[in-house]
């Protein structure tokens, strides 16, 4: 699982989540609603209900997600959140499993990028860079330059 992805999803939601299921939770639902994109929310509402009781019974987590909480754009808070949900879910295997398949709802089937770019009044001129990959194109025009194909 991409812990990393996980805490960047869940770090603008915590100040929220952790307020859900106390009495004010439907004010807390709509407050995030008005400030995270819905389909952001609805996935984190799902990833909270596997994750939530497990953080409030490991003092370090919770201590960790409510740092996050008063300042999610803290990335060195973040890093101690992330370090201590990797820590949880190395220990929960199920739960692992059950977090990754919410984030891959909705995912794109393709195991790859793609990527179209279109220049125009430019001389032609595409300016990028690739490792460790294929690239698949048209090129139209006159080719010049040191081009090895």
């Amino acid at each position: 699982m991409e812990i990393v992805l996980l805490t960047k999803l869940l770090a603008p939601c915590l100040p929220y989540l952790l307020k859900l299921g106390g009495i004010a939770a439907e004010k807390t639902a709509e407050k995030a609603g008005e400030k995270i994109a819905p389909d952001i929310w609805e996935k984190a509402k799902k990833i909270w209900s596997k994750l939530g009781s497990k953080v409030e019974s490991k003092e370090e987590l919770k201590v960790a997600a409510e740092q996050v909480a008063a300042k999610p754009e803290s990335a060195a808070r973040q890093a101690v959140f992330q370090e201590e949900l990797e820590t949880l879910l190395k220990e929960n295997p199920d739960l692992a499993e059950a977090i990754a398949k919410i984030l891959q709802e909705g995912q794109p089937t393709s195991t790859g990028v793609q990527i179209n770019q279109t220049v125009t009044n430019n001389e032609g001129q595409a300016i990028g860079q690739m490792t460790d990959s294929k690239a698949i194109g048209r090129i139209d025009g006159n080719i010049q330059g040191g081009v090895n194909f």
